[in-house]
Formats: C-alpha cells, sequence, structure tokens
C-alpha cells in the first residue's frame, strides 16, 4: 500500500463505526490508497472477508496482499452486481470515503488540481468516455449553466456559461490554463482559488456523475446489508451530505417519506450517533480532512 497516495480520513472513527465482526463480510467501495481497508482487516479474524471497489486503474497498485481481500476494478454503483459474482449476497458492513483522493488531486496530468496545467479530464477512470473537455466544449448553454449552478453552487453560472461558449466559438479550450484564462475576470485574487475550486468540483462531479453515482449506490446499501449491519460514509461537500443525511432519515432524497395510519415513517436505516467531523490535530496533519464529516446507520 502506497501511504502517500491517499491520507485516509477519519480513520478511526469511520472503522469502528462499522462494529466489525471477526467473520463478518465488509466493502470498502472507495480503496483509493488501502487505508481503510487495511484498518478493517486488522480488525478482521481468519474468517473473515473484504471486498474493495476503486474504479482508478492508479489504484490497483495499492492492492493488498492478503487471502482474505478482494480488489474489484469498477465503479462502486455496480456494488450488489460485482459481489454477486463472488457469491456475496449480504455484508456486515460498508464504508464509502467520497470524494477524490490525494493522488488524483497531486498527480498533475489528471487535470483535478487548481495548482496545475494539464489537459482537461477529471476523470476518475480511463474508461470513462466523458471528460472536462466534453463538458466545456461541447454542452449547451441550458447544460454548462445548470452543471456550474447545481454542482458548484455558484451563483453566476449564467455568465460563466456564457463566457465560456463565446470563447470556445473562437477557440475549443482545451487545458486547465486556458479554462482560468478564459474565466480570468470571475477570478478576483481575494478569492480567486475558491472560486476556481468551485468551478472545477462542478465540471469534475459532471463528468464522474458523481451525484447520480451515490444516489445509485445508497438505494442498493438497504439490501445488501444484513439486520444490524452497519454503513459508515464520510462526504466533503453539502451535496453529498444532503444525500448522505437524508437518505439516512428518510430512505429516500427528495419528497416526504410515506407514514402509516398512526404517522410512523419505516425507514430501512437508523442513525448511530451524530456527525463526526476531525478534530484539529487530524486538520493539521491532514488539511484536506478540513471539510470532512462522518455519518453511521444502522440496518433496522
Amino acid at each position: 500500500m502506497s501511504s502517500a497516495y491517499h491520507n485516509p480520513v477519519l480513520l478511526k472513527a469511520s472503522v469502528d463505526g462499522l462494529d466489525i465482526k471477526e467473520n463478518g463480510v465488509y466493502v470498502d467501495v472507495t480503496f483509493g490508497g488501502g487505508g481503510h481497508s487495511k484498518a478493517i482487516l486488522n480488525a478482521l479474524g481468519v474468517e473473515g472477508r473484504l471486498f474493495a471497489f476503486d474504479q482508478d486503474e492508479d489504484a490497483l497498485a495499492n492492492t493488498l496482499g492478503d487471502k482474505r481481500f478482494t480488489l474489484i476494478s469498477e465503479n462502486f454503483r455496480y456494488i450488489t452486481q460485482f459481489l454477486k459474482f463472488y457469491g456475496i449476497k449480504k455484508v456486515d458492513g460498508i464504508l464509502a470515503d467520497f470524494g477524490v483522493s490525494s493522488h488524483q488531486f497531486d498527480e498533475a496530468k489528471r487535470g483535478f488540481s487548481t495548482r496545475f496545467n494539464a489537459d482537461l479530464d477529471m476523470r476518475m477512470s480511463k474508461r470513462n468516455q466523458i471528460s472536462a473537455y466534453e463538458v466545456v466544449n461541447k454542452y449547451s448553454y441550458d447544460d454548462l449553466r445548470g452543471v456550474l449552478f447545481n454542482f458548484g453552487d455558484l451563483r453566476n453560472a449564467n455568465a460563466i456559461a456564457t463566457t465560456i461558449i463565446a470563447c470556445r466559438e473562437t477557440a475549443l479550450i482545451k487545458t486547465t490554463d486556458e479554462l482560468k484564462d478564459t474565466l480570468k475576470k470571475f477570478l478576483p485574487e481575494y478569492k480567486k482559488h475558491k472560486i476556481l475550486a468551485q468551478i472545477y468540483q462542478a465540471i469534475r462531479i459532471e463528468v464522474n456523475q458523481e451525484i447520480k453515482v451515490i444516489q445509485e449506490f445508497f438505494n442498493q446499501v438497504p439490501e445488501l446489508l444484513h439486520q444490524g449491519g452497519r454503513l459508515s460514509v464520510i462526504s466533503y461537500h453539502s451535496l453529498e451530505d444532503r444525500l448522505a443525511k437524508r437518505f439516512i432519515r428518510t430512505g429516500q432524497f427528495e419528497g416526504e417519506p410515506e407514514k402509516d395510519f398512526y404517522g410512523n415513517i419505516k425507514v430501512p436505516l437508523k442513525k448511530v450517533g451524530g456527525l463526526i467531523i476531525p478534530s484539529k490535530e487530524e486538520i493539521k496533519l491532514n488539511n484536506r480532512a478540513r471539510s470532512a464529516k462522518l455519518r453511521i446507520a444502522e440496518k433496522l
């Protein structure tokens, strides 16, 4: 395992939240550098099993040499399908650490970071047919505006979309530096990095269909977990956290759940404890932990 690949966030709290049984079956749906997986394996007995998912081909280099461990090079939206392939219908716990790994941010050519110039890519898997280039250069005004507004919380999304479309009619925008140059009038120095982060986040979420993937994943969790099984979810921005919070509370993402004659709602999960955030010490050691939020739930 490469510790430089990704420094796992809220490691102890997220793994403790699984309440691991020594002979249980667990899933780490966001393997990355393997930090959370290694901690889960350390808590398992010889009969325990751990499956991990990661669609990023670079993560395969971090696989763990343990007969109890299986790394599946796929998007976790397909969790049920691939677990069935291995004969697994129910599990005792699932851990998800949403967001981008340190490795993806630090690998300049991937195009995730505002620090480097790179081709407009932002794909978490090279198998993904849509890259940031397609979003920036081929999306219609309405679609581009929607991406920037819904996924980046950019109040001036209409003006940014208009500027991108006007620029690309003269010359296609091929690199992150070209995108920054196109949008420089929206990037005052005092909040340049914050606005760029919002723009990059919006495009990245669209490229990787992150919100849709998370929704598909959550919808499979209740059927996958044994009664009493645990879900441990780490999110990094409000879009992810709202999905996690609402699904744990109501079992759905929008609207109000149906109530029975007595006004009770039937939900598949119950929350365990309250919201957990990193300590000041963890944030000092790993600045990328600063926005992390951990929620834990149990199958009823």
